[in-house]
């Protein structure tokens, strides 16, 4: 850049995007990259950078879709530790927060590392219970892993591999596609950048295969989706020197007093200038809409382009098979972006479909996702060690064994999780007497459990220390009662009153006896008689309500002598 300039294309690598940035900022010379899919190269941070491909945050949206749309609910992510990979996982790890799932374990790999270092990572991935596996690399060192990851067994059955879009680059770009290669990734999904069938990419694809075919030297590449974006970026770029040169701009430089105070040395800073007009040539970029060879090419207010699309392509066999698409506009759908485009946005759940997958193991049976840790720590469930009521938690010294109600509830609900829990039970108590469950709920506080299974109630002072299921069992409105044997015979119903209250009883009628004059009150002896046994017979026999009943029909029935009773 010692000679004056006025756009840069380039770069290809997101870490040299950075370092160059700083200066395309420093010069106001716009900075236009294919390739640098970095997320966090910005026009915030970097005004003068324009990426001319679409960002990695949409990619990962789609990686986060596919694991939302198979059923897993964590991944492992093993990536080249700089700048792309690091920022394009950070990515990732966003996207699947929003969709509730989770990065379990993130494998870095060190740029430039050995086969015996990027060895040891994968056999640590392998430990963890994710068996999804998510790969963001560069395309020397993906294949690399894709290598040791078949050697270590990890590319077989139960596995599931999704590589970011470098993958479909190399195979796009291969002339041939080594028949060792494709032994190694069988099975494996991958993205590739969409890019429409417009007539521009035809006859480009045409040309391009001319010059293929006529080249005889030994680095023959195919044109991938890269290199149709390149081809639109110097088409953007001519498009905006058209307008700028149409608004009245120039070509005009001067000098940078910042990098003059600076001069000196081997860096030679003092030959760089500012670009008078990049501020004109960047809007002018900003604003450019033709149709390329990707389709339309065309900038949003972020500074992305436009229509952000991926293919989902599934390595079978000796060749590859789009099995849908992704996009911004709609999620995942098997008809391509353009028809939806024609149609209103829905990103439904119901509206996700993709083809059948034939995964590693050459099956067609969605692999589960997990498996048992081989490094994972146990969970440490406390259960009272019980001398009574047995039928809700049991223990048996002799086996080992924990039994019970409370235990089979727990035991069905770890079953229905989606990821696998490790867990053991420790019992608490001596055995001899039944333990105080208070001091049972603090072994979680003091760190001596990791949770409590039994039939333990919920009170408030528990409630301060400790979290609490729903409970599972409810006792309702409960009478305590003694128990006693009871004999059955033709006198039980004298059973419910007791001597002393069958002596009142009848101390009452005594006192109730009919006068000399043959009545009590004027009414007649019988229906003294009478009207004791039923009131006796209705307490005993009968409700509240049925009981008053039966006394008034007695009343009416023997028709006492009202009149009589007034009289006097």
């Amino acid at each position: 850049m010692e000679k004056d300039t006025v756009a840069i294309i380039g770069p290809q690598s997101s870490v040299v995007a950075h370092v160059i940035s700083h200066v395309a900022n420093e010069l106001q010379v716009p900075l236009m990259s294919f390739a640098a899919t970095d997320p966090t190269l910005t026009s915030l941070q970097y005004p003068f950078f324009v990426r001319t491909i679409h960002s990695d945050q949409f990619q990962m949206a789609s990686v986060a879709d596919l694991v939302d749309y198979y059923g897993w609910k964590m991944v492992t992510a093993v990536y080249i530790d700089d700048d792309y990979g690091r920022n394009g996982i950070s990515s990732l790890s966003d996207e699947l927060a929003k969709r509730r799932l989770k990065i379990l374990y993130k494998a870095a790999i060190r740029p430039g590392a050995t086969k015996s270092e990027m060895a040891a990572v994968l056999v640590k991935a392998a430990m963890m219970e994710s068996r999804v596996f998510i790969l963001h690399a560069h395309d020397d060192s993906g294949l690399a892993v894709f290598s040791l990851a078949c050697n270590l067994t990890m590319t077989s059955g139960g596995y599931v591999w999704i590589a970011t879009d470098w993958l479909s680059a190399v195979l796009d770009s291969s002339l041939h596609l080594d028949s060792g290669l494709l032994s190694t990734i069988q099975g494996v999904l991958t993205l590739r950048q969409h890019t429409e069938n417009t007539n521009r990419k035809k006859t480009l694809a045409s040309q391009w295969s001319t010059l293929v075919k006529e080249d005889k030297g030994g680095s023959r590449v195919l044109l991938n989706a890269y290199g149709l974006y390149a081809y639109d970026t110097v088409w953007m770029l001519a498009h905006a020197l058209d307008a700028f040169f149409n608004s009245g701009g120039n070509i005009s430089f001067s000098p940078d007093p910042r990098l003059h105070a600076v001069a000196g040395g081997a860096l030679n800073f003092d030959a760089l200038s500012i670009f008078d007009g990049g501020m004109l040539l960047l809007e002018r970029i900003r604003k450019v809409n033709f149709m390329g060879a990707t389709g339309p090419v065309k900038l949003d207010p972020d500074g992305n382009l436009i229509h952000p699309a991926y293919d989902i392509i599934n390595i079978i066999g000796s060749g590859l098979r789009t099995i849908g698409y992704w996009s911004n506009y709609s999620g995942l759908s098997i008809m391509s972006p353009e028809t939806l485009y024609m149609k209103p946005p829905n990103g439904t759940m119901e509206n996700q479909k993709l083809h059948p997958a034939i995964w590693p193991g050459e099956t067609i049976t969605r692999p589960r996702g997990w498996v048992f840790p081989n490094n994972g720590n146990e969970l440490r469930i406390g259960v009272p060690d019980r001398v009574s009521y047995h039928q809700f938690v049991s223990f048996d010294n002799l086996s080992g064994m924990v039994d019970g109600f409370c235990i089979d509830v727990f035991v069905a609900a770890m079953n229905l999780l989606p990821y696998p829990v490790t867990y053991r039970f420790i019992p608490f108590g001596n055995g001899r007497e039944n333990p105080s469950y208070t001091q049972l709920i603090n072994q979680i506080v003091t760190n001596e459990f990791d949770a409590v299974v039994g039939d333990v109630a919920i009170v408030t002072n528990r409630t301060k220390v400790a979290d609490f299921t729903q409970p599972y069992v409810g006792s309702g409105l409960v009478i305590l009662t003694s128990v006693k044997k009871q004999s059955s015979n033709g006198w039980a119903f004298l059973q419910p009153f007791t001597i002393r209250m069958w002596s009142l009883t009848g101390v009452f009628f005594l006192i109730s006896w009919p006068t000399s004059s043959g009545s009590s009150l004027g009414w007649p002896v019988v229906f003294i008689y009478v009207l004791s046994l039923t009131i006796i017979k209705c307490v005993l026999f009968f409700s509240k309500k049925e009981s008053s009943l039966q006394i008034i029909k007695c009343v009416f029935i023997y028709d006492p002598p009202w009149t009589e009773l007034r009289a006097r």
